[in-house]
């Protein structure tokens, strides 16, 4: 078969001439299992979290599937193989991150942030705890204290060095 040229200054789907092609009977090296167009993948997952285990298992076709999912026997031996090897594998590296703040990037940099997921206030001496806010051009860091007499002075944002400073 051959292909229009893609440098030609026409366009090959307007005038599109067919192209005669020389069929063989030779048949193909590798024979495809018969199908009824429903590929399908089934996929089992062994928790609701992102780090849960998950087996899948293909079939050429739905009957294929499900014939595999009725050898009650052999899913359940590959399920608790699986549910093992996810243990011991989860066991061998770091504690799991899911749940943690995002970390946070300004001008190419990850902005330092405290144990606590809350950014860097430079000299902070509230003992109450910060909590971000953010607004269409600013960015502050706030006193979580309930009394309003007791708070202690908002942290805002310096642009040019991208740290939360005290205004006293």
């Amino acid at each position: 078969m051959t292909y229009p040229d893609p440098f030609e200054d026409k366009s090959p789907w307007e005038t599109a001439t067919p192209q005669t092609t020389t069929e063989t009977s030779t048949p193909s090296p590798v024979e495809k299992p018969m199908t009824d167009g429903n590929k399908v993948r089934v996929t089992l997952k062994g928790g609701t979290s992102y780090d849960a285990p998950w087996i899948t298992i293909d079939g050429v076709n739905i009957a294929d599937a499900l014939e595999q999912l009725a050898n009650k026997e052999q899913v359940k031996e590959l399920i608790d193989a699986t549910a093992k090897v996810g243990q011991y594998f989860a066991s061998t590296g770091k504690p799991s991150t899911a749940g943690a703040a995002p970390k946070r990037f300004e001008n190419g940099r990850v902005v330092a942030q405290q144990a606590d997921g809350a950014p860097e206030v430079v000299n902070d001496q509230c003992p109450h705890g910060r909590k971000h806010f953010a607004k269409d051009n600013w960015e502050a860091m706030f006193c979580t204290e309930r009394e309003r007499a007791n708070q202690c002075p908002p942290a805002f944002k310096d642009k040019k060095t991208g740290k939360y400073l005290v205004k006293s």
